[in-house]
């Protein structure tokens, strides 16, 4: 039977003042009465609105069709058709801006849970099969990838099923990228990463860790080792800072490496080899997802929270899911607020000097542009202040390889297929886009990987 509620069915949670405490995953998760329940709100529309906004074309009426029946194996094998990470999409991708914003159930109530049914599916089959993953035969071919977050992982991956040989050459001793260093246990936890990594390498795909291209090796030898084709998916891991003065007084990180101390290397952990300052009142400046996972984070380390942002409450780039769940938890936001100096005791940070905002027209993003309210000068104290405005693609691929032109933000340039300026080197994700979501890097890799597919057997 259709279910033609207006309101998708809601996804059980840890209460808020009991997760702030831990760092275990919010969202509990669809039971299967829940999943059937939710999936027979799907009107398996004829034209599939819903895919027109899936950066890698999942089928999304079939594998949801399939829940509704119950055949939960065969969703999960329409997913893996196209997608390389779905319990990474289900719990991360902001499926609101995407295939959820054409469901037609959201021009009179909520769309469909898409989102929530994909990391069901995936999740299901995590527990509940025994995935024998073929190495697919050897076409002779041999691919390097440089990255394993996202763009990376997905590029290999679709490689791998085309039976290139592929070698993945990540920075960091462990492979996932943003989805290890970046986004917080208690929003993705690092097991699923791994399993989904897993099932990478028993295709075939060899992930080197500890390899920083540009400086252990570079993009020239990788092709004098016989690599036909490379692919470049090193992300945009370069912090940005605003210029304020004191910006440099200790208690002052980027989100990056906040971030990555607090996930990668378990800072939350007591005996953790690499600590991080536990602070008692902590200013994050920001209003995006990454914001809101070091505030959260910080918050799980005992500190009160506030978060700045220059504009309103509408405004907030961050999913509107990671805002509800941060206020959930405590954290104060102080919106129309921008910082314009850090103040400091004894060079610790002691207290930043914010400005009231307002919203005047416009910009050129087609969002309203925040004005300074003169005279409005106020201080909020705190001993730990969190920088999270955006980063951007870290230089040193392009330093060290001739030929690779980038924008003047520092993004490699590229074609519509993906290829950079110098030939046989193609690349995706936040490395040419800057900063964005993990699905559109997802879907940049699974471009680039056809591309270089078709690059190489067109030199045969």
């Amino acid at each position: 039977m259709p279910n033609m509620s207006l309101k998708r069915v809601e996804m059980p949670v840890q209460d808020g003042k009991v997760r702030s405490g831990n760092i275990d995953e919010v969202a509990l998760g669809y039971t299967e009465e829940m999943a059937v329940e939710e999936a027979n709100r799907c009107l398996d529309c004829k034209h599939k609105p819903c895919m027109q906004g899936c950066p890698v074309s999942i089928h999304i009426p079939d594998f949801i069709r399939e829940v509704k029946e119950k055949n939960f194996e065969k969703a999960y094998e329409i997913l893996k058709s196209t997608s390389s990470l779905p319990a990474v999409c289900g719990r991360v991708c902001p499926q609101e801006n995407q295939c959820e914003k054409y469901c037609v159930r959201a021009i009179k109530g909520e769309s469909v849970g898409i989102g929530r049914l994909e990391r069901f599916v995936a999740d299901w089959a995590r527990e509940n099969l025994k995935e024998e993953t073929a190495k697919i035969p050897s076409n002779g071919h041999k691919v390097a990838v440089v990255g394993a977050g996202p763009s990376g992982l997905t590029c290999a991956g679709d490689l791998a099923k085309l039976g290139y040989e592929v070698t993945v050459f990540e920075a960091l001793h462990m492979a996932g990228g943003v989805l290890v260093y970046g986004i917080p246990e208690f929003r993705l936890p690092k097991s699923i990463v791994q399993h989904e990594i897993d099932a990478l390498e028993k295709m075939g795909v060899n992930i080197e860790c500890d390899s920083v291209i540009g400086r252990s090796e570079t993009i020239d030898e990788l092709f004098d080792e016989g690599f036909e084709a490379i692919f470049i998916g090193s992300g945009a891991g370069l912090p940005n800072f605003m210029g304020l003065e004191g910006e440099n007084l200790k208690g002052v990180f980027s989100a990056n490496e906040y971030l990555t101390r607090f996930n990668l290397m378990k800072a939350y952990q007591e005996d953790s080899d690499t600590p991080i300052y536990r602070a008692k009142k902590c200013v994050v400046v920001g209003g995006g997802n990454v914001a809101m996972d070091a505030a959260r984070s910080a918050r799980r380390l005992g500190a009160e929270v506030t978060i700045v942002y220059r504009r309103g409450m509408e405004e907030l780039p961050a999913r509107h899911e990671e805002v509800e769940h941060a206020m959930e938890e405590g954290i104060e936001f102080k919106l129309l607020t921008n910082p314009v100096k850090v103040i400091g005791k004894d060079g610790w940070v002691c207290g930043v000097e914010c400005v009231e905002m307002e919203l005047g027209e416009p910009d050129a993003s087609g969002r309203r542009r925040p004005i300074t309210k003169e005279g409005s000068n106020f201080v909020i104290d705190c001993d730990c202040m969190i920088m999270a405005i955006g980063t951007s693609p870290n230089p040193l691929l392009r330093s060290t390889t001739k030929g690779l032109e980038t924008n003047a933000k520092g993004c490699l340039l590229v074609d519509e297929k993906g290829m950079t300026t110098r030939k046989g080197v193609f690349a995706g994700g936040d490395a040419v886009s800057g900063a964005a979501t993990v699905i559109q890097a997802m879907g940049a890799g699974k471009k680039c990987a056809a591309s270089i597919d078709e690059y190489i057997q067109s030199k045969l």
